[in-house]
Parts: structure tokens; sequence; C-alpha cells
């Protein structure tokens, strides 16, 4: 018998290819996805396959899975500044109400359960590196807070039903990931400047630029997230690149790769942004054997090739004429 697993967000960016991987492991794969952010074009080359399925449902109402389930993979929530600042509520009903029907779900299965946590519970940090035991500096009542105070929420909850109830779960720290599959208009940093660049205009650095950031291709963030789920290991465990750049230096990159001539024009930097984000992962090599192997460059590559493949329609429609009313990651 085929294990099964469930993964909540699948039609997303990193849910999608989290559905590639398991299937590629020889898994049952049952993909969940209300498509409120989520493309169903991402997960389309696995309709045809026996051993995929797809249920088109929001986990914040109550979640049906009929026969056993092995695995539960918990990656539904809007990810981009953009998304969680124009459906703040439905980000924090998805961290706490989808949360708790799929651990009830997890229970009622005895399926052992993944969380995708952030590195946005750190905030914006008084300690650099980021270590799973930095408790974070976040503002609760700031406009990133709904998704901050989501996912710290989801992380106390997991952790209730681990020493409650004894449930199998496992929590994954994800940091700043990126490749193929990515929404030219999510706000994110790596989209906004191949999107920006793609469509001629100058740049745009909020702050002064000499914030930081740690990029994690998605294949290495996937492995990461395999191993993690199959290990023994349940409190958070960072997964990211620690391979830190600051944006501007970031954005000339992005200029020489597009082979572009554009300008880098700076904005006033928004609410709370992160000045330092880079993860501590000595935790994941000491207990997952597991640390990123694709190089920026490479990586880079081929998220540009993908973008480069988007029709003239998607990337008119990820143009943003002020970017400066939204939190950028």
């Amino acid at each position: 018998m085929k294990k099964k697993i469930l993964i909540t967000g699948a039609a997303g960016f990193l849910g999608s290819h989290l559905c590639d991987r398991f299937i590629k492991e020889g898994y049952h794969v049952i993909a969940m996805d209300n498509l409120i952010t989520g493309n169903i074009k991402n997960i389309e080359h696995l309709f045809p396959l026996e051993n995929f399925e797809f249920h088109n449902h929001d986990v914040t109402k109550f979640v049906h899975v009929a026969g056993d389930l092995d695995y539960i993979l918990h990656f539904a929530s809007p990810a981009s500044p953009i998304d969680y600042l124009k459906i703040p509520i439905q980000t924090l009903k998805v961290g706490s109400l989808g949360t708790h029907n799929l651990l009830g779900l997890a229970k009622q299965k005895d399926a052992r359960i993944l969380i995708a946590s952030t590195s946005e519970v750190y905030g914006d940090p008084l300690v650099h590196p980021q270590t799973e035991d930095y408790y974070g500096n976040v503002n609760t009542i700031g406009p990133r807070g709904v998704y901050d105070e989501a996912k710290r929420f989801q992380e106390s909850i997991t952790m209730a039903y681990n020493r409650f109830h004894g449930l199998e779960t496992r929590i994954v720290r994800i940091f700043n990931t990126y490749g193929p599959r990515m929404r030219l208009n999510d706000g994110r940093v790596i989209p906004a400047f191949i999107g920006q660049a793609l469509r001629g205009e100058d740049l745009t650095v909020f702050g002064d630029g000499s914030q930081t950031r740690s990029f994690c291709f998605v294949d290495d963030q996937v492995e990461g997230i395999y191993r993690l789920l199959l290990s023994d290991y349940v409190e958070p465990v960072n997964i990211g690149n620690p391979h830190e750049i600051t944006i501007s230096d970031f954005a000339q990159e992005i200029i020489k790769l597009t082979g572009t001539d554009q300008k880098v024009i700076y904005k006033d930097l928004p609410v709370n942004d992160p000045q330092q984000r880079q993860p501590d992962i000595s935790l994941a090599k000491e207990i997952l054997d597991w640390e990123p192997k694709v190089d920026r460059a490479d990586g880079m590559q081929k998220t540009y090739e993908y973008f480069k493949s988007l029709s003239k329609e998607d990337l008119e429609k990820s143009e943003h004429k002020d970017f400066s009313d939204h939190i950028r990651r």
C-alpha cells in the first residue's frame, strides 16, 4: 500500500513543488487548496496521475479525508506581503482555525503532521544569525502582525497537541525561498526585481539597501522539509540558506543577470521591515544532515528563465505603479 499524504496550500509556489517531490517518492498525494492565492496551473501536470487527487477546499472549514492518512503537510497560508495585507483576516484564520482543523485530522487519523512556520516569527531580529531558541522581536499589532502572529500561534498550538495528545508533529521555519512558480506580483524581493527588470523599469529598493536577506533555492528547501518530516525531531528547525546579501548588492546582481541597464531607486522603508534575515542552520546540519547545495547564481538563472517564459499578459498583470504601500520581504 502506498503511503498517503495530504498537502495543504498545494497549488502555491512551495506546495506545488512538495507535491512533485512526494509523487516522485511514490506517495499517494492528496492536494488541497482553496486557490485564494494558489494557481491551479502549478499542479495541473499532476492531474492525469493515478496517485494524485485535488480537493478545492478552505481548511478553515471542517476538513474530511476518507480512509487512512499517513502524513499531513500544512502549507496553506498567504505568504507574500501583498496577499496578507489584502486578506488579513483570512491569513489569521488559516493560521489558527485551519491549523486547529488539521491537527484534529492528524489526531483522528494517527498521522504525522508537519507545520510550515516562517522566519517571520523572529520579526526584526535582535540576534544575528537567527537560532531556533531565539524568541523574536515582533510587533503584534503592526501591519506584519497578521502573518507573524498567525505563524507564532501555529507553532504554539502544534506543540500543545504534541505535548497534550502525544501527536507526532514537526515544525519547519522557512527562510526566504525562491524558484520557478513564484508569482511575479506577490511583492517579495526576487519576483519584484525580476518583474521590474523584464518591464524595463527601475528597480525599487526600500530603505538604504543595507538590510540583508538570505535566499534558498526551492529544491534545497523541499529536501530539507522532506528530511524533517521523516526525522524524529519535534521542535522547530530553520531551513534556509545562510549566505547573506544586502538588498542593494542583490539589485545589482539582478541587473547583471537580466542584462538590463536600469537604475536602482530608493524609497522609504516599510513599517517593521526586518533589517537582517539569516538562518543559523547548525541544527539542520546536525539532525538532518542537510544544508543547501544550489549556488545562488545557478538558482537565479533557473528562476529568471522561468519568469522569461511567462506570457506578456502575465508580465503586465504583475505591474505595480508604486510598491511603497506594500511590505516587502
